[in-house]
């Protein structure tokens, strides 16, 4: 459920296919230039209502989605 919701975050902000976004993609993958990544990341932000300032830095949507899911707990 997680990474559907990440994933349409991220389809949606870099206008592309979801079936694009898998939990291996990393943002280079993705083509992804920093201001799109700050854009999914406030958005991740509102839509499950945590902090992403600690997140480090993330390699790919499946260390994102692992953290999100940490926070939710």
């Amino acid at each position: 459920m997680t990474f559907e919701k990440i994933a349409a975050i991220i389809a949606e902000k870099l206008e592309m296919d979801i079936d694009a976004v898998k939990l291996e993609s990393t943002f280079d993958d993705l083509e992804a230039d920093s201001l799109y990544v700050a854009e999914i990341m406030m958005e991740i932000e509102e839509t499950f209502d945590i902090s992403l300032d600690n997140l480090g830095d993330a390699e790919c949507v499946a260390d994102l989605v692992d953290y999100v899911d940490a926070q939710l707990k």
